[in-house]
């Protein structure tokens, strides 16, 4: 998987969601409403590129973000654990 990818809202809003390989080795999800909110996912499981950005690049232009992050990345079997936020 390339180092990092990232999507803004097409609706207008400030959310952020991307990905990139952390310090570890290990792929990581951020998420930023671009006011207060910054959140970071672990990847655990090995999604391909393509299913990891379809699911980010969907959420991100739903009205309520990470609820529909958690939905997809659920629906595409990708788990997560929490790192900050």
């Amino acid at each position: 998987m390339p180092n990092r990818s990232s999507f803004h809202s097409s609706c207008g809003g400030f959310d952020f969601l991307g990905y990139r390989t952390g310090a570890d080795g290990a792929v990581e999800i951020v998420y930023d409403d671009g006011a207060r909110r910054r959140m970071v996912w672990r990847v655990r499981s090995s999604p391909g590129e393509g299913v990891l950005s379809d699911a980010l690049r969907y959420a991100v232009d739903q009205a309520r973000v990470l609820p529909a992050l958690y939905s997809e990345l659920k629906r595409r079997s990708i788990a997560i654990e929490a790192v900050a936020g």
